[in-house]
């Protein structure tokens, strides 16, 4: 979201996403952002309940085009989950790493779409552990490869918390992301 030449929501959106980030952690900037094999394997955090689940989407495998995401089911969990939709081939993602990605948000509570890298026709660029995004990609995206695909399910705490990301992303609402993770520079 951060770096990208985006009109109307995304604008906005990235905008809110900066500025509700720096709230959030009192310094430094923050915001989101978002090709392989067919292996879907889930390296999910658990947490002590048993958390609802987001269920996989029919096409959520064809890289190249922005994945659906299929509509969450049951309470949003309280832990980073991540999902490999499709392990990627190349690279190994670190912290560190300048990162090239594509991908989509979607809120938890409602099912819809907040903002998609896709929609805007360019990849997302950041800096892999530098504070350039939230909290739950900078420890998501660690460990993808190059080509894979991956879900992840960000609770609030590692998101925008109690003061949301208004109008797109409300209040502790718990975020849904598939990235593409395309290149490491």
């Amino acid at each position: 979201m951060r770096g990208s030449d985006s009109r109307g929501l995304g604008s906005a959106c990235t905008a809110l996403l900066v500025a509700c980030a720096l709230a959030a952690t009192g310094c430094g900037g923050k915001s989101k952002s978002s090709a392989g094999s067919s292996s879907s394997t889930s390296s999910a955090s658990t947490s002590a309940s048993a958390p609802g689940r987001v269920p996989p989407a029919p096409g959520e495998k064809k890289l190249g085009s922005k994945p659906p995401i299929g509509k969450p089911t049951g309470s949003p969990p309280t832990t980073l989950q991540k999902r490999d939709i499709v392990k990627g081939k190349g690279k190994k993602a670190k912290s560190g790493d300048k990162v090239e990605v594509q991908y989509v948000g979607v809120s938890y509570s409602t099912g819809q779409q907040f903002d998609a890298s896709w929609d805007r026709g360019q990849p997302f660029r950041f800096q892999l552990g530098k504070g350039m995004v939230i909290p739950g990609w900078d420890q998501g995206v660690v460990g993808m490869r190059v080509g894979g695909r991956r879900q992840l399910v960000i609770p609030p705490d590692l998101a925008y918390g109690p003061q949301g990301q208004p109008p797109a992303i409300g209040p502790n609402e718990t975020l849904i992301f598939d990235i593409d993770l395309l290149r490491i520079k």
